[in-house]
Order: C-alpha cells, then structure tokens, then sequence
C-alpha cells in the first residue's frame, strides 16, 4: 500500500491570516496611542493652511569671497535661522534651501512672529571697531573744514562708574540723544568688566578734542575714505545701509549710528561676533533699564584686553570702541582702563530690542549676506478655506471609489472599504506624529497627495479582486481561486506600487517647498499601500472565503459564478479498462 503523500498548502497561500490581522491591529493600537500620548492628537499644518508667513531670502556674493555660496555655508545659515527664530519662542518655524542661492521661511501665525520676520534676514556681523574720528550724521559742506571730533552732534561723555561699584568700568557713557529713544535702540552704551577698577583710575569726563582729525587720523583714514566720510549723509536710511557695504573687517570704513544722528571713521576690526561666547537681555534694577550683557570666548577676551589697552591710553574720541553690527554703530563707548572678559551694552534699549540684540549675539552670525526677495503672508481664514476645500475634494473622491466599488464588486467593496479605513488610520496618526518628529507639516499640495493615494490603494484592491474572479472563471472554487490568485496580483501590486515609490522619491528630491509635501505623502501612502494589502486585506479576504456568503457565490457577493460566466467545474476524464473473458478455445 502506497504511503499517503504529505499535504500541500495552496499556491501562495496564507495558512494563518489571523496572525497578519493581529500584527496590524496592535500596530494601528501603538500608533494611536502614541499620538495621545505625545499631545500631537492632529497633523501639523502649514502656513498655506494655518495661516502665517513665508519669506524668500536670496544668498549674495561676499567682496573678496567669490566661493562663498555652497552647500555648506547655506547649510549653517539655515542652522542659525532656525535657532534664531525658535529662540525667540516661535515652534515650528519651517527653515528650508531652495536651490543653491534660496532659504525659504516659514513661520506660523503667532506669538512673536512678527519679532521672528524682523530677524530672519538680519546677518549679525558684530565687530567692535577703533574710533578715528566722529561727528554729525549729515554730509560736509563743500569747502569747510574737515570734520571734527568735537560738535553738537558727539555724544557727551559722562561718568558711569560709581563709588564702590566694581561691576562697572571706570569708562563713561554717552547720554542718549532724542532720536534714539523714540526710536528705542541704543545709540550710547557702558562697557561692563570682571575686575575691580585699576585704582586711581579717571571717572570724569575725557576731554574733547578740538584738533582736526586730520592731525590725528592714522594711516588707515585714506583720501578715498576721507572723502566718502565727508559725504556721507546718515538720515538717508539707504546710504547707511550700504556705507560699509562691501568692506573687509581687517579694512577700515565708514559707518553710521543707528539712528543716522552721527558718522564714523573707524579703524579695522579688533574683535568679531564669533567671539562672543553668549549674549543675554537682563534689566537692570538699579538703574531701570534694559542691558545686552556678552561673556566672550578666552580668545576673544584676550583680544579684547588687548585693544582696550591700546585704547584707554588715547583721548576723544580715539579712545572710544564703536561696536558695529551689521555695519551700523549700535553703541560707541569711550575706555579709559584695559577691560576683559565681558561687556555690556546699554542704553535706550527696550524689552524686545534687548532680546533680538541678546538672540542674533547668542547664535552667532550668519556666513552669507541675504536679501528678501519675497514675503508672502497667509491669514488663518485663507488657509481654512484651503483646508476645507482640499478635505471637500477628497471627499468626493472617496464617495465615487465607493459608489464604484459597491456597484462592481458589491460584498467585496466591504473588503476595499475596511482596508481604505485601515490605510486612512494609519497614515493620519503616522502623519500626526511625524509632525513633531521630524517637522513634517500638512500643507495643501500634500492633502493632495493623500487624495491621490486613494486611487493608488482602491487600485491595487480592485488588481486582487480581478485575479480571483479570473480564477472563478476558469471553474474553480473560491477558496482555491483566492490562494492561486495572490501571487500573480502581488507581482503586479509590488510593481506598480514601486513605480508609484520610485516616482515621488524622485519628485522629493528634485523639488522643493510646498511640492516636496506631496511627493512625501505619495511616498508615503505608497509604502503603506504595501503594508495594508499584505497584512490586511489579502488576510481578510483568506476569512472572508470561508463564510458561506461569499464562497456559496451569493449574487451580491460579487462572486457569482454565473454572473461572472464561468465554465463548468474542470473534471479529469479517467480511462477504465475492463477485462474481458474471452472463451477459452478447446
């Protein structure tokens, strides 16, 4: 008697559905839990959606550097503006390149915001420079004499140290002018030091000087910088912003004050804003106002107590320090003793003013000069009227996949539409958490790209459900015809949703913005296309054929056989031989 052969499962089969049906729900169970858990109960939105505003900042060749836009340098400017931003209490800011010479910002509606958009261009190119020669803001007559140190315009000096104060240098400060203060910047400062003053140090007053600066203008004070000097005019906002443009920091330059009530000579760079180790806005009790107060790195205080040194022994305004930031005079203080390790800047500073003075110090300045190009603003309404139209037209789209799939395929539309719920969970709380994780944001053109993906998942339900009606049709039961019938759909399933992958990978990487949203939710959907159709509804539909619903072929079960015109059960026809008794002969 022959041995009975060994049972095979069938072609492709699954012999134990209800593990894959587990896996996915605990899956969908941890996901869930995890967006409670973590407060991100909902995707984050972007500003086309939210509301806020996007800035378009453009990189610019710096004198002397031709190769200084790269990939590097934008890298690090992206760095430092995020920071920026984010330090200033605005979450989650987007920071972005665009191309090679592009950053674009994205700051949501909120708190601070506004302060943020003033800072996102701002480069922060700190130096402290030597004083040559300073007076009025507005240009020289022609045919006058050169320029003063001395004039209604110098900022007095007038003592800040006090008796038994070894917090505060024995230098003085310059009283701030009117236009200073209801401009609320800083025009006048106090330097502030680690040490107790040298004693016998002056706290009054350095005299003035009256000599032309000609006499004591050194060499870096060329006829060509004498000339731009003198016609300088500071209250035009324009030409103070381009008088130093384009100047080395080992050169020397013009500058104007802030507020354009004074111009400068000053000499090449002493000190620069990397050597500032931290920078904070403090109010000061005592004296009722708002401080910027910097540590420096120890090189930087080295360097610091050397020029203030070489400057404690000059006289007005030669012994002043103009700390220029972004090419303007914030404060220009005179030294009267060698100071190191910090520095204070005060003045006419308000909270807000001190804080974006503290924040851009802190994180450093950026390696690339920018100019806005362009500011879009998005108000909350625009975007809800966005957001309910893309959620609209995703609607609609669904109701017709539906519409579709019950007409078709009728009980096996119940299939397609648990495994779209299942792929629309999933990719909602993935969504939900990537926002926190990775700073994904849902922006219009992804809405897109989930609606998308709702074809890309009905399509590869309705590839399955065709290769088991084939099977049908060919006369076989539906157990048998749902198990043969998956390899062949999960070649075909695997491959298109590979093209599909391939495609929005190429389109993230090739673009960038709003568009990179869509090809990252279509990648997305795409991969859990995948996961849904191997987990889910290939294993449901494994149960599903062994109701009697469904493999009795129910008229709306969508399986009908003779709906579906199927041929007659395939019968093996057996050849029967039959002995037959021939008469033996005599």
């Amino acid at each position: 008697m022959a041995a009975p052969k060994k049972g095979r499962g069938p072609a492709g089969g699954q012999s134990r559905p209800g593990r894959a049906l587990v896996l996915i729900l605990i899956a969908m169970v941890a996901l869930t839990g995890g967006t409670f858990l973590s407060g991100h109960t909902t995707p984050r939105l972007g500003i086309d959606l939210a509301g806020g505003t996007s800035i378009t900042l453009e990189a610019k060749n710096q004198p002397g550097k031709p190769n200084a836009i790269n990939k590097t340098n934008m890298d690090t400017a992206v760095s430092i503006i995020e920071r920026r931003v984010n330090g200033l209490g605005v979450s989650e800011a987007e920071v972005q390149t665009q191309g090679e010479r592009n950053i674009i910002v994205n700051i949501p509606k909120g708190t601070n915001s506004k302060q943020a958009q003033d800072q996102v261009g701002t480069t922060a190119q700190l130096y402290f420079r030597p004083v040559v020669t300073v007076t009025a803001g507005t240009p020289t007559p022609t045919g006058s004499e050169s320029p003063s140190a001395t004039g209604s315009s110098t900022p007095k000096a007038t003592p800040s140290a006090k008796a038994g104060d070894d917090e505060t240098a024995s230098g003085s400060k310059a009283t701030p002018s009117a236009s200073a203060t209801s401009q609320g910047r800083a025009v006048t400062d106090g330097l502030k030091k680690d040490k107790t003053p040298t004693p016998g140090a002056s706290t009054t007053d350095a005299p003035a000087s009256t000599e032309p600066p000609a006499a004591e203008t050194p060499d870096p004070a060329t006829a060509a910088l004498q000339k731009k000097f003198t016609e300088l005019d500071c209250t035009d906002a324009a030409a103070r912003v381009k008088a130093g443009e384009g100047v080395k920091p080992e050169d020397p330059t013009v500058a104007c004050s802030a507020e354009g009530d004074a111009k400068y000579i000053l000499g090449p760079a002493e000190v620069s804003g990397t050597d500032v180790d931290d920078a904070k806005a403090q109010f000061d009790q005592q004296r009722g106002i708002w401080l910027v107060s910097m540590e420096f790195t120890d090189k930087g205080s080295k360097k610091f107590q050397t020029i203030t040194q070489k400057l404690s022994a000059q006289q007005s305004p030669q012994n002043q320090f103009a700390i220029s930031l972004d090419g303007e005079v914030v404060s220009a203080p005179q030294v009267n003793e060698t100071l190191s390790g910090s520095a204070e800047i005060s003045g006419s500073f308000t909270q807000q003013s001190a804080e974006d003075l503290a924040n851009v110090l802190s994180y450093g300045a950026l390696p690339l000069s920018f100019e806005q190009q362009s500011v879009t603003t998005v108000t909350a309404a625009l975007g809800d009227e966005q957001l309910k139209a893309g959620l609209i037209a995703g609607a609609i789209g669904l109701a017709l996949v539906v519409i579709y799939l019950v007409a078709y395929y009728r009980g096996l539309a119940l299939i397609a539409l648990l495994s779209l719920a299942v792929s629309g969970i999933l990719t909602y709380t993935i969504m939900a958490l990537l926002g926190p994780a990775i700073g994904f944001a849902l922006n219009l053109p992804a809405v897109c790209g989930a609606i998308v993906a709702i074809g890309i998942t009905a399509d590869s339900f309705i590839v399955y459900f065709e290769r088991v009606r084939d099977e049908i049709r060919e006369g076989r039961t539906l157990r048998p015809a749902i198990e043969r019938a998956w390899p062949r759909a999960r070649r075909t399933i695997l491959v298109s949703d590979f093209v599909s992958f391939l495609a929005a990978a190429v389109l993230f990487l090739v673009t960038v913005g709003k568009v990179q949203g869509f090809a990252f939710t279509l990648g997305l959907t795409t991969l859990l296309d995948v996961v849904v159709v191997f987990l889910f509804t290939k294993p449901l539909m494994t149960l599903m054929g062994r109701t009697k619903f469904f493999s009795s072929g129910h008229p709306w079960s969508g399986l009908d056989p003779k709906r579906l015109g199927a041929k007659p059960p395939l019968r093996r026809s057996r050849r029967i031989n039959v002995p037959t008794d021939h008469p033996k002969e005599a």
